[in-house]
């Protein structure tokens, strides 16, 4: 029996967006317990730094919002370490809470366009591209829900719409894949330290979530466990879901938000 740092030895996971945040987090507790991984992300200089991570890595520049790059990087993964075990999307960008009434007429086509490419279709390209080499070993996808899927309020009307389309995705996928391959997601509620930035559509491609003013403290305010969550509290969900103990799970959803639901 692999000791429990040890539960995905001899595995192998595709990661979209390991470059930052939680997708950082989560590929250094993957690597903790044993995976392989190849590790996505757009941009080359995020890339880089990862690749110093050790030969239990590889790494490739890729756009998740383009399925021939996405593609690419599975038969990378399948080429590299002769398998895929796990197939994880962490890509996303928020939209800093904008309403729909206040997106200008101009801008709500390319807003809509922008959103949901990156939060919607880079996670279906991933499980498409993925789901042939994940038949052959009995994996698992995992999705990037959010709090803002169970709570109103957490995100402008484009982005909280995104992410229930995701966790539609997470339930027909697992309908379709079964019983060969798992369908599974993790929302977390809001983050400090991580990168998530606005739709450049919406001038907000600078704007990073975490430098709001006082966001630790609105967020230990507003979680019952009275904590700003990190990106390495949602990561060992990750390595759950990725694990034989969660072989029972599929199409289910695990709230990683401090408690929100206790209001």
């Amino acid at each position: 029996m692999p000791s429990s740092s040890e539960v995905l030895a001899g595995g192998v996971a595709l990661m979209i967006g390991a470059g930052s945040g939680i997708g950082r987090a989560a590929l250094a507790a993957y690597l903790e317990a044993g995976a392989r991984v190849l590790a996505v992300d757009v941009s080359p200089d995020k890339c880089a730094e990862i690749s110093g991570l050790g030969p239990e890595v590889a790494v490739q520049v890729a756009d998740a919002t383009r399925y021939p790059e996405v593609h690419a990087a599975a038969v990378e993964a399948q080429r590299r370490f002769g398998r895929i075990d796990t197939a994880v999307s962490f890509v996303g960008i928020f939209d800093s809470y904008t309403p729909l009434e206040q997106i200008p007429d101009d801008h709500v086509e390319a807003a809509f366009d922008e959103i949901f490419a990156a939060n919607v279709k880079s996670a279906l390209f991933t499980a498409r591209a993925a789901a042939p080499h994940l038949m052959q070993t009995g994996g698992s996808v995992l999705l990037p829900i959010s709090s803002s899927r169970f709570y109103a309020g957490r995100g402008g009307a484009l982005y909280v719409t995104s992410k229930f389309a995701l966790s539609g995705m997470v339930v027909q996928l697992a309908h379709e894949l079964a019983p060969d391959i798992r369908v599974n997601g993790v929302a977390p509620g809001g983050t400090v330290r991580t990168d998530l930035r606005g739709p450049a559509s919406l001038g907000q491609a600078g704007l990073r979530l975490d430098d709001r003013p006082g966001r630790r403290e609105q967020l230990e305010a507003r979680t019952p466990l009275r904590i700003a969550l990190t990106p390495e509290d949602h990561a060992p969900l990750y390595v759950f879901l990725a694990s034989d103990g969660a072989r029972s799970m599929t199409g289910e959803i695990l709230r990683s938000d401090g408690g929100l639901g206790a209001r």
